[in-house]
């Protein structure tokens, strides 16, 4: 059995320098790394190298950097029959200055976004399958309508972003697991989530509407688990933050591990915070939690 991801596939180009230019002048580039990249990719890399058999449903482009983070993507050991080639190859870049200084820039087409019909053309891969993480950066369409064919097919259905409003009830119906970051925590609220006492009045408000465990980022904190009868705050670890880029995508990877090796929320929460916290000391979103494997 496998994991499916659905989610963000692209080019990152992740850039090290010591610190913004000034107005009118520029800066020197001291490392400049091109990768595979995106919330769903990073995911799916996190799964795999935890020991987790994973497939990979997303776009690239028809082009050079599409046929390039395809071929990573394999050499990672992901499946990606299911990825669709069309338009151009998402962009991700990562300028990192001297810690904390960060800046993403985006050039995400409309093209490489999941479609109900590149859902249908990965059919296959759901026959496999035993969980299915959806993120939600994708078309609303898209996701519920996963989230509907994996619970048809009594998958465990992750969730991890904003449910909109227009489908917020019938896919958090569908959904076992919802993670949130803290300014998806605050959209889904409509009020500010700052507090430890603020997220697990949300995840408890998110529970009544059909997931059974809740993972919600308290502003400089660390990630709340709530359930049916308990929660857990695992306190953001006392590293060197690098690059905060992919935290929350090697978490739900840590957490999707743990859970389906049977873990209760506890020791999934323990797993997925040791995977975040490994992230936030490398450059780059993408994961090494190869140490952690199991």
């Amino acid at each position: 059995m496998s994991v499916v991801v659905i989610g963000q596939i692209g080019r990152d180009l992740v850039l090290r320098t010591d610190g913004p230019p000034a107005a009118g002048e520029s800066t020197t580039v001291l490392r400049r790394d091109e990768l595979l990249g995106g919330k769903g990719a990073n995911q799916a890399v996190g799964l795999a190298q935890l020991g987790v058999p994973v497939a990979l449903i997303g776009v690239v482009g028809d082009d050079t950097a599409g046929t390039s983070v395809l071929r990573q993507a394999e050499d990672d050991g992901i499946d990606v029959s299911g990825v669709a080639r069309r338009g151009t190859t998402a962009l991700l870049i990562d300028i990192v200055g001297r810690p904390p200084e960060r800046m993403l820039v985006e050039d995400v087409p409309d093209t490489s976004l999941v479609q109900v019909a590149d859902l249908d053309a990965a059919a296959p891969l759901w026959g496999a399958a035993d969980t299915v993480s959806i993120q939600l950066q994708q078309p609303p369409a898209t996701a519920l309508e996963a989230a509907r064919r994996a619970r048809h097919r009594g998958l465990r259905v992750v969730a991890d972003g904003v449910p909109v409003p227009d489908v917020r009830a019938d896919l958090l119906a569908s959904t076992d697991v919802l993670r949130a970051d803290a300014k998806e925590a605050a959209l889904i609220a409509g009020r500010a989530v700052s507090t430890v006492d603020d997220a697990t009045s949300l995840g408890h408000e998110l529970l009544s509407c059909g997931p059974e465990l809740v993972a919600i980022a308290v502003p400089d904190v660390g990630d709340l688990l709530v359930w049916d009868g308990g929660r857990e705050l695992f306190e953001f670890a006392g590293v060197d933050v690098v690059d905060p880029t992919g935290a929350g995508d090697a978490f739900v990877a840590g957490l999707i591990a743990a859970l389906r090796g049977g873990a209760g929320p506890r020791q999934a929460g323990r797993r997925a915070a040791a995977a975040a916290s490994s992230t936030v000391q490398r450059l780059g979103g993408r994961p090494d939690l190869t140490g952690l494997a199991s």
